[in-house]
Formats: structure tokens, sequence, C-alpha cells
């Protein structure tokens, strides 16, 4: 899985499923290209202390799997002190009146999802005021060779001339077909993807509990 989809591999395979479709979802092409109900995480971790540094976890997902690392991230953050909110970018959460933002995106077409891109640009004046960290979910190239190294440096290109993060993270993530839309499902079919779970959860904690040290 670390044979990284090129954008034209993409499009290219995106444009065969399109033409596959559009007679068999005629009148509900809309409903075809709608991912079902995926797990949303949104929840409060509150210590007892007033003064307990508070940290917003953000994320913006496709079918679940950042989802469930930024509740991770979130668990571990509260277990270390800190009054943590995990909410969807969707969302549209307020940054005021945090100590620390930590933002997660998965990754289409080698880029952060449009969400979390938006999200940043957005509200870059407030959080060049606060310590930021970043984790970008994906399933390919995860290797220690330059290419992948590469890769994934460039999925938050759109990002890094906007904010000055702390922190950077690349984990690996899972393939459900069951939480992708049916379109989504027949273009990673067409592109040998398979379903599987790459989480590694020894380093997502990790990561978290060494992740604004400073702030």
């Amino acid at each position: 899985m670390d044979q990284a989809f090129t954008r034209r591999r993409f499009l290219k395979a995106a444009g065969i499923g399109l033409a596959a479709t559009t007679a068999a979802c005629i009148g509900g092409g809309y409903i075809a290209t709608l991912a079902p109900e995926s797990a949303v995480v949104d929840l409060t971790f509150v210590k007892e202390s007033t003064m307990s540094r508070r940290v917003l976890v953000t994320y913006a997902t496709r079918a679940g799997s950042t989802a469930e690392i930024a509740a991770a991230i979130a668990r571990t953050l509260s277990d270390r002190g800190f009054a943590v909110d995990v909410k969807p970018i969707k969302a549209q959460p307020a940054i005021t009146g945090y100590d620390a933002i930590i933002i997660g995106s998965a990754v289409r077409m080698g880029r952060w999802l449009p969400e979390a891109v938006d999200f940043v640009r957005m509200n870059q004046s407030a959080l060049n005021g606060a310590p930021v960290a970043l984790f970008t979910v994906h399933l390919l190239n995860t290797g220690d060779d330059e290419a992948s190294r590469a890769n994934r440096a460039a999925y938050l290109d759109a990002v890094r001339p906007l904010i000055n993060p702390v922190a950077e993270a690349y984990f690996a993530g899972a393939m459900s077909f069951a939480r992708l839309s049916f379109l989504d499902r027949l273009i990673v079919r067409m592109l040998g993807a398979v379903e599987e779970d790459r989480r590694d959860w020894t380093a997502i904690e990790a990561w978290s509990e060494d992740v604004l040290v400073e702030a």
C-alpha cells in the first residue's frame, strides 16, 4: 500500500467510476455520493481543577478513522491533566479560550481535506497566537524512504504557509468500505485498495504524551 496514488491516476479512476455509475444512479446520483453515517466524535474531557489548560482537538474526516484518532489523542491529553474538547471541523468550532489547538485531517488526492485547509485559513490570525500541533492520517507513503517523506510533507503544502505548527505527526489510517459512499467504494476498489486498519495506537499515544509539553 505504500505506492502513492498519483493525481492523474485518481482522476482517471474517478472518471471511470462516474461513467460506470451515471446510468445506475440516475435519479439517485446524489445519494450515491454520500458516505454512510460515520463515527463523528464530539467529546469533552474535563478535569476537576479549574486551573487545567484547555485544548481543542478538531479534525476533518471522511469515514471516521481520523475522528477515532482525535479521540485517542484527547484521552491521553486528558490523562496528562488537560481539559480537552474534541470537535469536528465541519461544526466550525470556535478556537477562542483555548491554550492550544490540535488539528488533524485525512488525506485525499495528496492533500488535507478542503474543510481542514479552509478552517486554518479562516482562523489563521488566532492560530498564530497559540501553540498549534497538526496530525495527518493516511494509508500511503508510510515508509522511511525519501519519496515517502517528501510525499508526506507535501500533504501540508497548503497549510504550512499559513501557520507555524509546534509539532506535526503522520499516522497510518484505516480503510473500511462500509464507511465509504458507493462512488468512493467503486473508485478505491478500481485502485486496488483493500480493507485494512493500520493505525498504530501505541505510536498515537506516544505522540500524545509528548505533544504540547512546552505549551
